[in-house]
């Protein structure tokens, strides 16, 4: 059993606590508590996370350590994190910028869970800084499977309401519904940049800003540089028509990292089929 202690954090269907073992040696734990529906039962985000946590074991994946069952609530135990990214951007970092061997040392781990996830067929879906948890060893893990999916057949049509807006690829905010492990890549190739900068690489207020800001920096995409961009459910043909920009210019920070730039230039693609898988991204120079 586990006593319960100060709240973490609230998502949309469960409540964090920080919980202790009762049993010796009282290991610290974090207790994610799901209110039962009495009709419903449990939500299926709820049921995929515990089903996709249970059969994912990595270093870099948050370990789920248990589940408990009652007519009124499901808990499900994983092992305890310090803090999020986020959070330590905030604290650790130069007006929340990492210098180049942090964030290095972060990228690495992020890849590599994300790789881990991917050869195992699931999709994480909410890759973002505040999803990726930092233990006082340093070591990163990606948290917060709600909204991962098995992906077993990779054409299937997903709901395009997932991942935070800025962190979501602009394939996924005009509506494309046949996306695969290549939305992830995208999340994790500006939490990269994030990083590096210690702000959202595109911070929009809104689907259609966050596609200005993309093509701001990026160049507004056509037929000839994105086939069949047009043909998706909300392209508008009244986008102002930008031309693209250097990465050194969209990020300067990273300017004295090539490595790092060409990584992220391979990362962010506007064709999904572009873009670099995470396995290739671990062989990238960047990491030698």
């Amino acid at each position: 059993m586990y006593a319960r202690g100060e709240k973490l954090g609230e998502g949309t269907y469960a409540t964090v606590f920080k919980g202790t073992v009762l049993k010796a040696p009282h290991m610290t734990v974090a207790l994610k508590e799901i209110t039962l529906d009495p009709q419903e039962g449990a939500p299926s985000t709820a049921v995929r996370e515990v089903s996709l946590m249970k059969a994912l074991k990595h270093p870099n994946i948050i370990r789920l350590l248990d589940v408990q069952h009652t007519e009124t609530r499901l808990v499900l135990v994983f092992e305890y994190m310090d803090l999020d990214l986020k959070k330590y951007m905030e604290k650790h970092g130069t007006h929340g910028a990492l210098a180049h061997p942090m964030c290095l040392h972060f990228a690495s781990q992020l890849l590599q869970g994300l790789a881990y996830c991917h050869k195992n067929n699931v999709l994480h879906r909410d890759l973002k800084p505040q999803n990726l948890l930092i233990n006082a060893a340093g070591q990163l893990k990606l948290g917060d499977f709600g909204l991962a999916r098995d992906f077993g057949i990779p054409v299937a049509t997903f709901s395009a309401e997932v991942v935070t807006l800025w962190y979501r690829p602009p394939d996924v905010i005009l509506g494309s519904r046949s996306y695969n492990t290549t939305i992830d890549i995208w999340s994790a190739g500006c939490v990269i940049a994030e990083m590096y900068t210690g702000r959202p690489l595109f911070s929009g207020s809104s689907p259609e800003d966050q596609l200005k800001r993309i093509f701001h920096a990026m160049g507004t995409p056509s037929e000839r540089t994105w086939p069949e961009v047009t043909r998706l459910p909300g392209w508008k043909g009244d986008f102002p028509d930008y031309p693209p920009k250097p990465w050194v210019q969209i990020i300067p920070p990273m300017a004295p990292e090539p490595r790092a730039i060409d990584l992220l230039n391979r990362m962010l693609r506007y064709v999904p089929e572009e873009r670099i898988s995470a396995e290739d991204c671990l062989l990238h120079p960047y990491f030698s």
